[in-house]
């Protein structure tokens, strides 16, 4: 074997170790910025969010009635996810792991916060995570998909 077929192999092997490593970290985390423009993936997550979703965060994503006062029990009400709800607010890795893992103290919610938030993950697939987001976000305003788009990209920095 000649030298320079032995160095293209290393490199060859480098560069697929890399991209192993890069789409593990994809896949662990999403992608780095759910675009809403996909129309198909849009009425996949609209059917998904309906099915798994709309009981608490509502039909319309308009949340629960005073949302931002806790119940008596303690716990926060159900919030919406259309423009009027803070969703937008959060990366969308952050978003991903709040579906697939539930609200997590001192990781996606304050240290103590207590949510009826379940885990989605044993229940949805990552895809189907992704696309129930996709679905929420092609409701939001230009401006709003903006803002949240930035925090995405500012997190991933």
């Amino acid at each position: 074997m000649s030298q320079r077929t032995l160095i293209f192999g290393v490199v060859g092997v480098a560069i697929m170790g890399v991209a192993a490593i890069l789409y593990s970290t994809m896949r662990q985390s999403g992608p780095a910025f759910i675009d809403p423009a996909n129309q198909t993936l849009v009425m996949q997550g609209k059917a998904i969010y309906t099915n798994n979703c709309a009981a608490c965060h509502g039909e319309s994503l308009q949340g629960q009635p005073n949302w931002r006062e806790r119940m008596p029990n303690g716990k926060l009400p159900a919030p919406p996810h259309d423009k009027t709800g803070h969703t937008w607010h959060h990366p969308d890795a952050m978003l991903v792991d709040m579906v697939r893992n539930g609200l997590v103290p001192g990781k996606t919610a304050p240290a103590g916060y207590v949510s009826d938030m379940p885990a989605y993950g044993g229940i949805l697939s990552d895809d189907e995570i992704i696309a129930v987001l996709t679905y929420i976000k092609s409701t939001w305003p230009p401006k709003v998909l903006e803002a949240q788009k930035e925090v995405t990209l500012q997190r991933q920095n």
